[in-house]
């Protein structure tokens, strides 16, 4: 049975609860290459939870392209080379260090935003010109949350960066992107090397109100 088939096509795998899969979602640095399925099977997976993001008006402005084996490789080398061109020498060993754990992880799927998409909406729904561009944020939070969840579901770590905006000329040049893609995050993930520690969590009563 393959990952797809067990996400989306199969009513033989007990689920977690959704609260289970929210806890069990962690920010993982030290990540790998031992994943036990294929490239193609997580990209369908990938895709068919970006499908089912919801979206403003149905939007559907999210962009995703996934990386993997050399292109996830010459992602990270277009990071590394241009901070090597910003980053002061006494951190560019820190700084290439960290680079490298990236590399070292399965894959990385970037999330673009389509700006045409935002404009078209804005001229046809014109009262609502100022809040497409906040509603596209949203969208994408969303898609790059729910991938998060998809992906942990599968015992594989993540974390999410944000190399933007100083390499998108690099990576719409490398990766044959359109123009109107606006580049909003990387989330690189793979095999989980070394667990996240606990969480801490803030006191109730700063976060929450509830009236009835």
């Amino acid at each position: 049975m393959s990952i797809f088939q067990k996400l989306f096509g199969s009513d033989q795998v007990e689920q977690e609860s959704f609260i289970n899969q929210l806890a069990k979602r962690r920010t993982i640095y030290n990540i790998g290459k031992n994943v036990n399925v294929q490239s193609q099977e997580m990209d369908q997976l990938i895709r068919q939870t970006v499908r089912l993001s919801p979206s403003a008006f149905n939007s559907q402005s999210s962009r995703v392209v996934n990386l993997f084996g050399e292109s996830h490789q010459n992602f990270w080398n277009i990071v590394k080379e241009t901070l090597s061109q910003i980053v002061p020498a006494e951190n560019l060993k820190a700084t290439n260090d960290k680079i490298d754990s990236f590399a070292a992880g399965f894959g990385t799927v970037l999330f673009f935003e389509d700006q045409d998409v935002v404009k078209g909406l804005q001229e046809q729904f014109a009262a609502y010109a100022d809040n497409f561009p906040i509603w596209s944020e949203h969208s994408t939070a969303i898609a790059q949350f729910a991938v998060w969840i998809a992906l942990s579901e599968q015992n594989l770590g993540a974390s999410l960066q944000h190399y933007n905006p100083i390499i998108d000329e690099q990576v719409a040049e490398k990766f044959n992107i359109p123009t109107n893609w606006k580049l909003r995050a990387q989330l690189v993930f793979g095999s989980i090397e070394e667990k996240a520690g606990d969480k801490g969590f803030m006191e109730d009563h700063l976060r929450f109100k509830t009236f009835n």
